[in-house]
């Protein structure tokens, strides 16, 4: 069976993940941290993407972003990968491949998903034992949002802007939503589609994304149309 391409689509959020070929370890060092974040800022606003939240780890690194094009986060990701590749393998004194293939990503409903889905990405080092609360881990975006960095390459979504009217009201609404956590069910929808590169979100959103793409946006059941499948 033929492999479907990615499901871009302009103007919404896309959750994307790439990881490190056999979950090796894509960073050695402070400077290859801030390596691909500059070339993350550089390539965001070159081809025009609005990152929205980020977290690197170990062996793979999470973006939540919006594309303004349908060629943007591509183009994006090929660059940010390509460069990081070559910069990585000379510093190691290695070659040969570093990541696990492409990179995964799908597109979330806002209203139902995207504090979600930073939440999500903000306690990744938390739920891998690394700290004991996001705003101790220095490698991701949850300290541009509580108030204790700025971060230049961070686009805030405008459902965070609408978390208050003041910067600190914003701020102490997102960490009191972050130190809550997200439910396992939410946990799981997160972590599927962005490894299946389902859309997520209720069935209007797909519906109406599907109208929006020639890709299909969603798993059809075996005999059935899309928008015609029974909910669970």
């Amino acid at each position: 069976m033929a492999r479907l391409p990615r499901l871009t689509v302009p103007g919404h959020p896309h959750h994307i993940v790439q990881r490190g070929n056999n979950r090796q370890a894509i960073f050695s060092s402070t400077a290859d941290y801030q390596m691909l974040l500059a070339l993350l800022d550089e390539n965001a606003q070159k081809f025009g993407v609005a990152l929205h939240a980020y977290v690197l780890m170990g062996n793979h690194f999470h973006l939540l972003a919006t594309p303004s094009t349908e060629e943007g986060l591509p183009r994006m990701m090929q660059a940010v990968g390509r460069r990081y590749v070559r910069y990585f393998n000379d510093s190691q004194g290695r070659s040969g491949t570093l990541w696990e293939g492409r990179y995964r990503s799908t597109v979330i409903d806002p209203d139902r998903y995207l504090l979600a889905c930073m939440a999500y990405i903000d306690l990744n080092p938390v739920r891998a034992g690394l700290v004991k609360e996001a705003a101790l881990y220095p490698w991701s975006s949850h300290a541009r949002y509580v108030g204790l960095r700025t971060d230049k390459m961070v686009t805030p979504h405008a459902l965070f802007w609408a978390l208050g009217n003041t910067p600190f009201s914003r701020e102490a609404a997102y960490a009191e939503l972050v130190a809550q956590g997200i439910t396992p069910v939410q946990q799981e929808a997160l972590t599927q589609s962005v490894l299946g590169g389902w859309a997520l979100g209720d069935e209007n959103f797909v519906v109406n994304l599907q109208k929006q793409t020639n890709r299909r946006v969603k798993k059809t059941l075996a005999g059935r149309p899309l928008g015609l499948e029974k909910s669970s």
